[in-house]
This record gives structure tokens, sequence and C-alpha cells, in this order.
């Protein structure tokens, strides 16, 4: 019976999510070449907002713990685990505050309606994950700029999705990099549970019912540990608190 309910909440899902994409696209660009950076990112803000509103009609709610007070006059590292494209609305909307971008695969800069637009312009960095030694320093050139902004950065660690909610190793190269290059940001992990749920059936039909859970942890000063120490310490706290 979910199942069969599944498809035609699916079907109605999809058809608000690409809506969203294609509207928000073009409010988007008025606001980036007419307004500037801080219209653009009220656009973004209010577009993953309501992304999460489209996911609650398959049914979906998001529990988004996060009992710190985060500084926004400090850029953060936000480190997390992957299980889904549904990972990145939630941790847009609900961590606003201290400005998170992204570092993505350089394929999702283009064809995207909304998203490659936002990746290109609004302060984020692609890179080519076929070039790791260019990736690591652009990298390096990337935290200069969150240096200089006290913006902040989500980083995936593990490189791409955990598709069965079994974390995948974390590839520490471009976390340690970050660490080593933003001497006065706090690291903050951020565990993500059950969003590879959503889609268990494939793209086609999605789960409905899902619980998708965000749990922040403690906020942690870059210069606390070593770097690589740090890195490792992060994993230990992301993956300790992921859910069956």
């Amino acid at each position: 019976m979910r199942k069969a309910l599944a498809y035609p909440l699916t079907v109605l899902y999809y058809l608000a999510f690409l809506t969203s994409l294609l509207v928000f696209h073009a409010i988007q660009w008025v606001c980036y070449y007419a307004f500037g950076y801080q219209a653009h990112k009220w656009s973004v803000d209010l577009l993953n907002a309501t992304l999460i509103g489209c996911l609650g009609l398959i049914g979906t709610s998001i529990r988004f713990s996060n009992p710190h007070k985060l500084r926004n006059d400090k850029p953060h590292i936000i480190v997390c685990n992957h299980q889904s494209l549904y990972d990145i609305p939630p941790l847009i909307w609900y961590l606003r505050k201290i400005h998170p971008k992204f570092i993505s695969k350089k394929e999702l800069g283009r064809g995207i309606p909304s998203v490659s637009f936002n990746l290109r312009h609004g302060g984020s960095l692609l890179i080519d994950r076929n070039k790791p030694n260019d990736a690591l320093v652009a990298i390096e050139d990337y935290a200069t700029l969150l240096n200089d902004t006290n913006r902040s950065t989500v980083i995936f660690p593990e490189g791409t999705r955990a598709r069965t909610g079994t974390p995948k190793r974390f590839r520490l190269g471009g976390l340690i990099t970050l660490i080593e290059n933003m001497p006065n940001a706090w690291v903050l992990p951020v565990t993500i549970n059950h969003s590879w749920k959503l889609m268990k059936w494939g793209n086609f039909p999605m789960m409905p019912g899902v619980c998708v859970r965000f749990t922040v942890h403690e906020p942690i000063p870059v210069q606390s540990e070593k770097a690589s120490d740090l890195a490792a310490h992060v994993e230990q706290i992301i993956v300790g608190n992921m859910e069956d």
C-alpha cells in the first residue's frame, strides 16, 4: 500500500520540485545581477526553504537539531556524511546565518536550473575530481576567500553519496587542507540520518513518510588539534552518531 501511494505522491513532488527550480532560477538571476550578493543569498535561502516544503508533499519530515549558538563572525568548516541530494536544502536553510557554501564536482556547475547558477555565482567551489592535486590547490585559494569573508563551507569527505546509509570511508585530504589554511575557523560536524531512505526504491517512486534527522555537534576550533588528528576526530564524531 505504501509503495502504491508513493507513485502519485512522487509525481506531485517532482512537479513541485522542478517548478521551484525553474522559478527560482529567474529570481536568482535578477537578484544577483540587479542587487548583488546579499539579495542573491536571500533568494537561495528561500529556494531551499521551498524545496524542504516540497518534500512535505511525500510526507517527509526534517528534524534539525542544533543546540549551539554559532558565531557569524568566524568562518565554519561544516563536515557532513552524505546520503542523498536531499541533504543539501536543510543545510542551506537551517545554517543560513553562517553563509554555507559548497565544494562540489565541476559537472554540477552546468545544466541544472537554480543549482548550477548558485554554485557558479554564490561563492561555492567547483573542482575536477579527476585532478586531485589541482583540486587541493583550488581549495587552498578557496580557504583564503572564506577567511576574508567569514563565510562557511560544507564538505562531504566521503566524496559521493552513501546510497544505503552505510558510511563510506572519509577522504580527509580536502578537509585537512581547509583546516590548515583556515586558522580562525571552527569545524562543525553534522551527522545526517535516514535521507538515503528517500531513494531506497530509486529515483521513482520516492519513499514517503521518511523522517530525516540532522544532528549538529559541538563546534571545534581548528587550532585545538593537529589538522590530521582533528579530521580523524571529526570523522569519529559523525560516524559514531549514525543510526541504522
